[in-house]
């Protein structure tokens, strides 16, 4: 490097780069610590440079070099050694002779002679790129000799063709004859798969599955991975299916991966396929008709044949699972028996609502159901679902259209149907589900349930919040919904479309129009602005050219401020040419029904409503919507955006135009973002300034330089709100208790702790409404400091034990002999200061006391945080002993503290030996670069399914060490081993349980394939498994 051109780098700051840089404009220059990057991946390949640069130099000194280069690389490992002991041990030397070993064989063959296997032509440590060019192997080729040294080989690729299959016939049988294992993993999407190819495969030996869903294809890859007990294992990925213009002479590229060179991107690759082989999607092929059907099917040679429901096993996808979780947690923690599920169309509100009653029913909780709807389809599909469900077949009875029940046990019943049962016992049914439960303010709906007194009462709906205004949730316990679908797994698995969202910036300025807290903008105000403003719907419609292209196939909706707002957005385009209509709860059901049929057949391209687009309105085609104003409730925002996110045939990708202008600065765009990218709050800014880069498949976020600017500030102030700010609210509220206080503000308990803001009791001090004297302002600090660190707190125990503790009247003694008491008490201390054993637990409690505002708030966090309870916890079997619950969440110190150990603070790496509780803890982050994605360290620890957990130990493990037996061996010697997950720093960890060993492979450091007792919770599972959908 001669002169530093400018553009970007990844080099470690040498002291000659360091001399360099000094000649530039220091403004010019972009620089970081390490910890930025993937520091020791940085600093191996500096060092890597330097004994290459090094090696090659005494290569070059005549006769003797290759002696000289191995006394050379011994003498580096010797300083590495010597520098950190136990990096390197005497059996790491190369020996003199200076050879390398190409093979082991197995034994001889009969005559007496060795046969070793075939080579590839690519040398197994190095990787290449095979484009079918001139004097480069044939993929083919080289496939076949992969598999003659391979021990396991895994296969995905979109297609399997015959003519591609009999070039390596005899080299998968040759494997396989010998013990190597074959899986398969393919499709049939376009019915390009020839079922003769895999009915061979199948007879070859190998296992193979299969991906039927031809509507929400997503395997497009196509990979070999040759694994290897060498650990020389190979991969191919590229552009070739299992055809023969792929394996002989077609314009394919293959970049051919090895583990000596790339590790992380093996791991990356066995990590995925193993992913994929664990999800239900792919199923195991045994029933070569079904195959013979959908392949027809995709080619569009037939129908596809109706699948029946029969008596299967169903198992939630993991969003629905979650659903059904908080629908535990809402009846056993919190007592409430009536709840609002609000899922998005289509993403299988039926199938929870059956999984639901069938885990009541094997709780002995229900016995009977009246299941309501206002359509015999739903309700015909509805039973289908449940008996399929059930593995019933005979379950329920319709009532409906002259369908009459005979047992009166399970009903489906239409809501005509039940308004004429005058005799109707209220406690007939012991579970009532209401489909479809925005119907419910309709006075039929109403009558029904204000009559009914079911023990379990779950409605379902896409859209809780009604245009008219009715309140629907007066008939739940909580007076809200118990639980939102999050749109991220529906997505990733195909279930709803993928969206591009623009945000474009419309001119406007809001910043002057009205604004009442818990309503939002003046509707007035608004609706004046935007129906004065013939150069923002000139704006809208030059948007949509650019982005959708063809305004004539377009289906679009517009949510708009108002009624007239909604009728001037249709005018304004018809006389644009675009044919559209306004629709909102001013048009009449037959004019309603009409324009929406037109918009479905393509006749219209545009209709325009207000707030929601619900009542009945199901039309997947839409493929497109227009915020057209501004809006700040999240639960709208997405409901209004999944009106567009239903599949529907030839609609690839629903389009999302949001028109921004400068907002006041009570609008809160953190709030639509975080139900649109699911990310944290905490997270949310950093994820918006590197432009939204960990969205789900397919989907994106792109905003306009303005409006980029725009919300990034807002966030920033919504986020870094000053103390000073939300005093002022705070006085204005008049006194609030903490509940009401974060329900209107729309502030999060953390937001009151982060920055220095010092907590509730300190805000209300400076708000003039706590006039109790401080008598140490450093022990008030340290006290808020202390309640900043429970928030993560989701164990109903624990909650009990510290409400139990603060509404003494004196601070209780940390002394006593009852083990659970003491380890609690313990948990507690590392909220003051982990350093410091469990005595000084006496002087924090006495300080704590002596400070009665902070106690109040303590027991006021503590409702708050028993309110946030989503899951249920129970006690664990294997520790039982111990205060700790499955999936509730733990810091480290916590964790420590609960298996015995004092002072937790000395702890620094992620595994600790506790011996009197004979128990060994893993503490593990899974995103372990905050910063990046770093593609060597993010998959050292994976979630391989929900009960499999791939670990790997430090770096100087070896097998036969005392840790590395005991790890393998702790069944037998009666210890146990138990798993904390984190995503990232600074998260709290959730106690996965113990585990099991399975297997490992290589030492130093060992990787450890351990079985879990318990799944992991849909939502950890999801941030620790490797790939999506």
């Amino acid at each position: 490097m001669t002169e530093l051109a400018p553009g970007v780098y990844e080099h470690v700051v040498t002291g000659e780069l360091r001399r360099r840089l000094r000649t530039v404009d220091a403004e010019l220059v972009h620089r970081d610590g390490l910890e930025a990057v993937d520091a020791e991946e940085l600093l191996v390949r500096h060092l890597a440079v330097l004994t290459r640069r090094a090696l090659r130099i005494v290569g070059e000194q005549g006769e003797g070099a290759l002696g000289r280069q191995v006394e050379t690389a011994n003498r580096i490992a010797e300083a590495i050694g010597r520098l950190v002991p136990g990096a390197v041990v005497e059996g790491d030397r190369v020996a003199e002779e200076g050879q390398v070993l190409l093979g082991v064989a197995g034994g001889r063959l009969p005559d007496g002679t060795v046969a070793f296997p075939r080579r590839p032509e690519i040398p197994l440590s190095m990787g290449a790129l095979l484009v079918n060019g001139r004097d480069q192997p044939q993929l083919g080729r080289e496939i076949a000799k992969e598999l003659a040294s391979a021990d396991q080989v895994d296969l995905i690729c979109a297609f399997i063709r015959w003519h591609g299959l009999r070039l390596i016939e005899e080299d998968l049988r040759a494997f396989t004859a010998r013990g190597g294992r074959l899986r398969v993993i393919t499709t049939t999407y376009l019915g390009a798969t020839e079922q003769r190819a895999v009915d061979r495969l199948v007879e070859l030996g190998a296992e193979v599955k299969i991906s039927y869903d031809v509507q929400r294809t997503r395997l497009h890859a196509k990979a070999w991975l040759f694994h290897r007990r060498s650990r020389l294992d190979t991969a191919y990925v590229g552009s070739s299916n299992l055809s023969r213009s792929a394996m002989l002479d077609g314009l394919e590229w293959n970049v051919r991966i090895a583990r000596a060179e790339q590790p992380h991107v093996i791991e990356t690759f066995a990590a995925t396929f193993e992913e994929y082989w664990n999800d239900p999607s792919f199923e195991v092929y045994d029933d070569p008709g079904r195959l013979a059907r959908a392949l027809a099917a995709a080619r569009g040679e037939r129908a596809p044949v109706p699948l029946e429901l029969g008596g299967g096993h169903v198992e939630p996808y993991p969003y629905q699972q979650e659903i059904l979780d908080e629908l535990e947690a809402a009846r056993q923690v919190h007592g409430h028996w009536r709840n609002l599920v609000v899922m998005a169309t289509g993403t299988g509100k039926t199938v929870v609502a059956a999984l639901d009653y069938r885990r009541l029913r094997r709780q002995g909780k229900v016995d009977s159901l009246l299941f309501v709807a206002h359509r015999k389809e739903i309700l015909e599909q509805s039973l289908r679902t449940f008996r399929h469900v059930l593995g019933d077949g005979a379950f329920g009875e319709l009532l409906v259209d002259g369908h009459r029940p005979v047992q009166w046990r399970h009903v489906f019943g239409s809501i005509q149907s039940l308004s004429q049962l005058p005799h109707l016992e209220p406690d007939r049914f012991s579970m009532l589900i209401v489909d479809e439960f925005h119907h419910a303010a309709a006075a039929s709906y109403a009558r029904l349930l204000d009559r009914l007194e079911p023990n379990v009462l779950v409605g379902l709906t896409a859209t809780p919040e009604r245009p008219d205004g009715e309140d629907i949730l007066r008939w739940f316990d909580a007076g809200r919904f118990t639980v939102e679908l999050r749109l991220w797994e529906a997505l990733e698995r195909g279930l709803l479309v993928p969206f591009h969202y623009f945000g474009i910036h419309d001119g406007t300025d809001l910043s002057k129009v009205g604004w009442r807290r818990g309503a939002g903008y003046d509707t007035e105000e608004l609706t004046n602005l935007y129906t004065g403003l013939d150069s923002r719907v000139a704006m809208v419609v030059e948007a949509l050219q650019r982005k959708v292209g063809d305004l004539s196939c377009m289906r679009a909706v517009g949510f708009c401020v108002s009624i007239a707002h909604a009728e001037y957005m249709a005018e304004e385009f018809n006389r644009r040419g675009i044919p559209s209509r306004p629709v909102t709860s001013k048009t009449p059901r037959e004019e309603r029904e009409e324009s929406l049929c037109l918009l479905q057949d393509g006749e219209l391209k545009a209709v325009f409503t207000v707030d929601l687009f619900n009542e009945g309105v199901d039309v997947p085609q839409i493929d497109t919507v227009l915020f057209l104003r501004p809006t700040e409730s999240a639960t709208v925002f997405l409901q209004q955006l999944g009106r567009g996110l239903r599949p529907a045939p030839d609609k690839a990708v629903l389009t999302v135009l949001d028109f921004v202008g400068h907002q006041r600065k009570e609008f809160r765009f953190d709030r639509r973002f975080t139900a649109l990218t699911g990310i944290p709050r905490s997270r949310l800014l950093k994820e918006a300034e590197a432009g939204f880069p960990t969205l789900p498949p397919g989907c994106a976020i792109d905003l306009d330089r303005e409006v980029s600017k725009i919300v990034l500030a807002n966030i920033r102030q919504a986020l870094g709100r000053r103390r000073a700010e939300l005093v002022g609210e705070l006085r204005g509220m008049g006194d609030p208790s903490l509940p009401e206080f974060l329900a209107e503000t729309g502030l999060e308990l953390e937001d009151l702790y982060r920055g220095g803001r010092g907590g509730w009791a300190r805000l209300r001090r400076d708000a003039g409404l706590d006039a109790r004297p401080v008598t140490s302002a450093k022990d008030d600090q340290a006290l808020g400091r202390a309640i900043g660190r429970m928030l993560h707190v989701d164990d109903p125990e624990r909650l009990q034990f510290l409400r139990d503790l603060l509404s003494r009247p004196q601070p209780p003694r940390p002394s006593g002999t009852d083990l659970r008491r003491t380890r609690l008490l313990s948990m507690l201390n590392t909220f003051f200061d982990a350093s410091r054993p469990l005595s000084a637990l006496e002087g924090h409690l006495e300080r704590l006391w002596a400070n009665p505002a902070r106690r109040e708030e303590m027991l006021a966090v503590i409702d708050v945080l028993w309110d946030r309870i989503r899951r249920v916890t129970p006690v664990v079997p294997e520790v039982a002993h111990l205060p700790l619950r499955l999936h509730a969440h733990y810091t480290r110190g916590e964790a420590l503290a609960a298996f015995g150990m004092e002072v937790t603070s000395s702890m620094v790496a992620g595994v600790q030996w506790l011996p009197e509780e004979k128990a060994d803890v893993f503490l593990v982050t899974i995103d372990k670069d905050e910063k990046e994605f770093s593609p060597t360290t993010m998959y050292n620890d994976r979630a391989v399914d929900p009960t499999l957990f791939h670990w790997e130990s430090q770096s100087r493990t070896r097998e036969d060490s005392e840790t590395g037996q005991r790890y393998i061996h702790h069944v037998e010697w009666g210890t146990s081993v138990h798993l904390f997950l984190r995503k990232q720093k600074g998260d709290p960890y959730t106690y996965a349980g113990p585990m099991t060993y399975q297997d490992h492979e290589g030492e130093r450091p060992m990787r450890i394939h351990w079985r879990l007792a318990h799944p992991l919770p849909p939502e950890v599972f999801h941030y620790a498994k490797v790939g999506v959908g």
